[in-house]
């Protein structure tokens, strides 16, 4: 069996703008949570969520929401790095028509696959490797939360460059 490392990076807190309900299209109910602002914290990446960027959310009609999330980190360095990713929320197979109801769930257990990319040299490798992002939405406070981290190498199968 293959070993799975992974190797938490940062952690974040992001405050949101009241939802941009689009309404339902054929995905699916799309929904835009615009972010206001955020606290960036670990061992790898601190610094503050810029008040841009979006989750331009869809929820499906089995119930599974489906996150696009673009956004920027601003380091305490001063390094600007590119925040995208996509992911799934499971709110239930009854969550859509809840959803159309007028009752949408408060709070939402996320999954993600983040990609960092940035040109500082201090941050250019993020772009080189997989992560994962675990976190929780909650829309009664208009705020979500993440660990991410990435999946590292085992130490024999560090990739070589030639």
């Amino acid at each position: 069996m293959h070993a799975l490392k992974t190797e938490h990076l940062f952690s974040y807190e992001a405050t949101l703008a009241p939802p941009e309900v689009i309404g339902p299209v054929v995905e699916g109910i799309r929904v835009n949570f615009w972010v206001t602002g955020g606290v960036v914290k670990g061992p790898r990446i601190t610094g503050k969520l810029r008040p841009e960027g979006a989750d331009f959310f869809t929820l499906r009609p089995d119930g599974v929401g489906l996150l696009n999330v673009k956004a920027v980190i601003e380091t305490d360095d001063g390094a600007l790095i590119d925040l995208a990713y996509e992911g799934i929320a499971d709110l239930g197979p009854d969550a859509h028509a809840r959803f159309l109801a007028g009752d949408p769930p408060t709070r939402l257990e996320l999954r993600t696959t983040p990609r960092l990319r940035s040109t500082h040299p201090a941050y250019a490798d993020l772009a080189r490797r997989l992560h994962v992002g675990v976190g929780v939405g909650q829309l009664d406070t208009l705020s979500v939360s993440y660990d991410n981290a990435h999946l590292g190498w085992a130490r024999s199968h560090v990739p070589r460059h030639v």
